[in-house]
């Protein structure tokens, strides 16, 4: 299976509020945990979901929006986003 149809595949198992174990979305697809896995971090690289120790919940449009800004201009900003949480940047950094 090509990774994009794996990953199209357990994107649209993680429901659209809450969040999902990656146990239960191995157990759902019928995939190899590692192929899953792999999925996942392709999902949380391209900013659809995000993965909380065994807790996988997608992001919302706002979410992958201020990601992606975070990402792409990570110097202008006068703050930063660290594990969901946004602080002001301090004057060295």
């Amino acid at each position: 299976m090509r990774e994009e149809d794996l990953d199209w595949a357990v994107y649209h198992l993680i429901p659209e509020t809450g969040g999902i174990t990656v146990e239960d979305l191995v157990a759902a697809t019928d995939f190899e945990p590692g192929a899953v896995t792999a999925s996942l971090e392709r999902l949380e690289r391209y900013l659809l979901v995000r993965q909380a120790g065994e807790t996988v919940r997608l992001l919302s449009i706002q979410e992958s929006l201020i990601e992606c800004q975070c990402r792409h201009t990570r110097d202008d900003l006068p703050f930063v986003i660290e594990n969901g949480v946004v602080r002001a940047k301090r004057r060295d950094e």
